[in-house]
């Protein structure tokens, strides 16, 4: 059996207890809001560079969760332990410890049996790898979670790969700033799209993107974003977020498709990444060079998109 510890902190002291019960000898360390699944639960959905992300703290009160090895200390011992990790941070009366048995368990089964195939539409599916498609008849991407955001499991991927379903049609170019795992180009090479260009900041997403592209047996060019980008394309989409995103305005609009012998716009373009609350910022962002809308929202999150030609 494991030892699971449980004790809260305030602001000033999760991060420093979080090292001082590694320091004591604990296997891994946790953080979440003490609050969590009451009134009182404080939701984070900062991002680099918002006042959210660079104005601490995360929560006020924090549980920290540590894990010790069954081969450990007795129960008092493990208290003594964990208090002389408080007083080492300046903590003089511990808070209230909570320990409790862990049983082993098959820890790669357990974590594979909370990703399901995930359904997107009757002509999309999601699949880890180790479960069987449930709609042989239907396009069934292959991909397992990793390193690099994109699953299909959160909100901001399904609204873009609904776009891709509706939207693409084959033959067509695809260009997707901000790969991640390479989901929505894979998606795309899938849908029919003649050519898809991922391009990320991130090298373990470009490595994680090439990895599932040969896994679903697509043809998926990869780019990282330092390198020149002067191509244009039938369909731009990017799932990042809303800072990132309206510093990108002129970049993407710029490689949008135009008209032969025209001026005006025949690409379209689909941003994600977005929360509702943060819609009108990154339209505002976007209106020197081309309108926008809210054209979905799932969950909180929207999709904005460019008119079609």
């Amino acid at each position: 059996m494991w030892q699971s510890v449980a004790l809260v902190a305030d602001a000033d002291h999760a991060d420093a207890l979080s090292d001082a019960l590694l320091a004591q000898g604990a296997i891994t360390v946790s953080v979440e809001d003490a609050q969590a699944g009451t009134p009182d639960e404080t939701p984070q959905f900062g991002e680099p560079g918002s006042p959210a992300c660079d104005s601490p703290p995360l929560w006020l009160h924090s549980r920290v969760i540590a894990l010790f090895d069954p081969a450990g200390d007795d129960p008092h011992a493990l208290s003594n332990r964990i208090a002389a990790a408080c007083r080492s941070i300046g903590i003089v009366a511990p808070p209230d410890i909570h320990i409790e048995d862990v049983a082993e368990q098959d820890w790669v089964q357990l974590t594979q049996s909370q990703f399901e195939p995930i359904r997107i539409n009757d002509r999309l599916w999601i699949v880890p790898t180790w479960h069987a498609a449930p709609d042989p008849a239907a396009i069934n991407l292959a991909l397992d979670p990793g390193m690099a955001f994109g699953t299909g499991s959160h909100p901001t991927t399904r609204l873009c790969l609904e776009w891709l379903c509706e939207n693409l049609r084959s033959g067509e170019t695809v260009l997707d700033y901000g790969c991640g795992s390479g989901i929505l180009g894979i998606a795309a090479a899938r849908l029919g799209a003649a050519r898809v260009l991922g391009v990320d900041l991130d090298d373990h997403a470009l490595e994680a993107a090439r990895s599932n592209a040969v896994a679903n047996k697509v043809a998926l060019e990869l780019r990282h974003s330092r390198a020149p980008l002067n191509e244009t394309f039938d369909r731009v989409v990017a799932n990042i977020l809303t800072n990132p995103i309206c510093v990108l305005a002129p970049l993407l609009t710029a490689r949008l498709a135009t008209d032969a012998g025209r001026k005006n716009t025949s690409g379209r373009l689909a941003l994600s990444g977005v929360l509702e609350t943060q819609a009108a910022e990154v339209i505002a962002a976007y209106a020197p060079f081309l309108p926008l809308r809210v054209a979905a929202t799932l969950d909180g999150w929207v999709r904005l998109e460019s008119a079609a030609s």
